[in-house]
């Protein structure tokens, strides 16, 4: 006899983000199968992605970029107030966002320095005492600095006046401690320069000097990969390992005070400052610098353990650089993979049980390169241009109509397969109603499958609209008073929608799923009640 109508909530789905690694119908139903340009937002719930708004609306830097996509940005600023953006594709430096232009780079034509040739975009630019500083391997060092409101970008050997040895044609530099540290040329990847004190271009005068570390590291060999600095302390993280020495501010007298076997950096790109840690991609996986010294355990610092297998599948297979880029206003870091177009979005507002981060993926989305601003702003890169992360639409520059058009992108969410608590019973599943914040005049398809099936059933509805108007905003809808003034009519700016949807069909799991796409409206998914018949054991 079946049994009366049971009901789950899915209270805040995909709280946890998703998880590809446990059995899926042993999962708390917290998580999540699938979380596709997703976010989990300030209040915890499952949320769409912001998009590209994009910047530039030139059509011959456009043409300029030779249907190449932004690889690098980065923001220069000084103490004088100058600020600068810079840009790097198609083996091309670029200033400027609205319109780019190729920068022009300065050589010491008096010593016989012949034109700079650029032939990668891969660069690693830091800002250090009011100069921005510019290295890629087999690429001679590049120093822009701003006099009397006019910026100049130059080799180091107009800017010193002597040929710089190649050992600093270096790919990765810090700045830190009152210095430039470079190291990992084609010369050498045992190797770490340090400049003299604050003066960024001399790496052979007073204070400046190096250190190899080749002998240090705990399994006889490795390579540089990035440099990080932390609590007086210089990180050096290897492919397979990591050495840290202490007193860096005094690099003369810095001695090795920890090593880390087993545990690398697969990049410099993928290095982002936290305010308290330092995150990097090893080749197992996200981690944390503060827990991997702390616990010299792999598995206890893997930050992206909810997704691990995916995440190294992605590691392994990558053939671009990555790019990365940590957002304190929004609370995440993401890594992006270029060459599969896939984005990793790790939510930084708390950690879960088993010590990992929540984890959602932006499939295709058009982000190719990341740079926050001192302001906050957070810039993109695409083969457009550059864009802010802002809005709900990925801009582009359309070249038939020579102007930015908008693109939507899907917003998808399926759960882990539910059981109510018992798989061995049929559920036949009568009614799904899901509460939506947002999304005006969007239109949604909820869908539902039994037992794994991957032919999902579907029904679709149009979420209402309402366009928020507020109080004493003037605006034709409300008309106008005698007097000219606005009404004093407003709306409360945000639509929350709940819709019942007819459901057919049974088996013993039920997975549930939520696809819209996103058109200019946020959108947050609260919950999704599920009500269905319980019946006999199967």
């Amino acid at each position: 006899m079946a049994q009366p109508l049971q009901s789950i909530n899915l209270v805040a789905p995909a709280f946890k983000g998703v998880n590809t690694e446990d059995s899926p119908i042993a999962q708390d139903q917290s998580y999540a199968d699938v979380a596709d340009n997703a976010v989990i937002d300030k209040r915890g719930r499952i949320a769409a992605r912001k998009g590209v708004d994009l910047i530039t609306d030139d059509s011959s830097s456009i043409t300029a970029l030779g249907g190449d996509y932004i690889k690098k940005i980065h923001h220069f600023y000084n103490d004088a107030g100058d600020e600068e953006v810079f840009s790097a594709s198609n083996n091309t430096l670029f200033t400027g966002t609205t319109a780019l232009t190729a920068a022009t780079i300065t050589v010491n034509t008096g010593a016989g320095e012949s034109a700079y040739s650029i032939t990668d975009d891969n660069w690693k630019i830091v800002n250090f005492n009011n100069k921005a500083y510019f290295f890629q391997r087999n690429h001679q060092p590049l120093v822009y600095s701003v006099s009397g409101g006019t910026g100049t970008l130059e080799t180091f050997w107009n800017a010193t006046g002597s040929s710089p040895a190649t050992g600093l044609y270096c790919h990765e530099a810090l700045a830190a401690y009152g210095r430039l540290w470079i190291a990992d040329s084609s010369d050498s990847s045992q190797v770490i320069y340090w400049s003299d004190l604050l003066i960024g271009e001399d790496f052979t005068g007073g204070s400046s000097g190096s250190i190899d570390i080749s002998k240090a590291w705990p399994d006889g060999y490795d390579e540089i990969r990035a440099l990080a600095a932390h609590n007086n302390h210089l990180i050096i993280f290897g492919k397979h390992s990591i050495l840290v020495y202490g007193g860096a501010s005094s690099p003369a007298s810095m001695a090795l005070v920890d090593t880390v076997a087993g545990v690398g950096c697969i990049c410099r790109n993928s290095v982002q400052y936290t305010g308290t840690d330092v995150l990097f991609v090893s080749e197992t996986g996200l981690r944390s610098f503060g827990r991997t010294i702390q616990e010299k355990s792999m598995p206890l610092s893997d930050l992206s353990v909810n997704v691990k297998t995916e995440f190294i599948a992605e590691i392994e297979a990558r053939s671009t650089p990555t790019a990365s880029v940590y957002s304190p206003e929004n609370s995440f870091y993401l890594i992006t993979f270029p060459n599969s177009t896939t984005t990793y979005c790790f939510d930084l507002k708390g950690r879960l049980e088993n010590g990992g981060l929540r984890v959602t993926r932006w499939e295709s989305a058009p982000f190719r390169a990341y740079e926050r601003k001192s302001d906050g702003t957070l810039l993109v890169g695409t083969s457009s241009g550059i864009g802010e992360y802002a809005n709900f639409y990925d801009q582009y520059w359309d070249s038939t109509a020579s102007a930015i058009a908008n693109a939507t992108y899907r917003f998808k969410y399926y759960s882990p397969g539910l059981t109510f608590g018992d798989p061995s019973k049929l559920k036949i599943l009568k009614k799904l109603r899901p509460t939506i914040v947002g999304a005006n005049n969007a239109t949604v398809s909820m869908r539902w499958s039994y037992d794994f099936d991957t032919s999902f059933k579907t029904q679709q509805f149009t979420v209402g609209d309402q366009t928020p108007f507020y109080f004493n905003e003037s605006n034709s809808q409300y008309g106008t008073r005698t007097d000219g003034l606005p009404q004093t009519e407003f709306t409360g700016g945000t639509n929350t929608s709940r819709k019942a949807i007819n459901t057919t069909g049974g088996g013993s799991v039920i997975t549930i799923g939520l696809e819209s796409d996103i058109e200019g409206d946020p959108l947050s998914l609260q919950e999704i009640n599920v009500l269905a018949l319980i019946g006999k054991t199967l």
